[in-house]
């Protein structure tokens, strides 16, 4: 497809101003080139096919879709381990300035079962119980034994 009739898009009659290389001296852009000699009209050059289109860049490819679940799984155990790192750097830095932190732990027994009754009452029930549920495979054998001692704990 030729564009333009074929013919190149440079203007004649006018020639392009030679570049200056060095020479410091600048000129505006509004001051007129120096003026050519003026050319005798050429002929016409022979029809040339006209160059096709340029193409355009292509675009970059989308990343793979579907990449399965180790895809996924992987490229967050890969952050974790960075984010994990990047801590430790960032704790041991902090240490490193401010000294050792030092941590205390106190435990609670929030979640205890409350507190047993006084040793003497019921503790033959208890002993009863354990010994069956140590020496019995099935744990419905000793259900008499707990019975006994859940009536002995509602007493007391």
């Amino acid at each position: 497809m030729p564009r333009g009739g074929g013919a190149k898009s440079s203007s004649a009659g006018r020639a392009a101003p030679a570049p200056s290389y060095g020479s410091g001296a600048r000129t505006s852009s509004s001051a007129a080139p120096a003026a050519a000699p003026p050319r005798a009209a050429a002929p016409a050059p022979a029809p040339v096919a006209a160059a096709p289109p340029p193409m355009a860049a292509p675009a970059a490819a989308p990343p793979a879709a579907g990449g399965g679940m180790m895809s996924g799984l992987m490229g967050s155990m890969a952050s974790g381990m960075a984010m994990g790192t990047g801590m430790a750097v960032a704790n041991r830095a902090v240490d490193a300035v401010m000294g050792p932190r030092q941590t205390e732990v106190v435990h609670r027994h929030e979640g205890a079962p409350a507190a047993a009754p006084a040793s003497g009452v019921c503790q033959f029930q208890q002993d009863q119980l354990n010994q069956c549920m140590k020496s019995a495979s099935d744990a419905t054998v000793c259900q008499s034994y707990l019975d006994a001692l859940k009536s002995c704990q509602q007493q007391a």
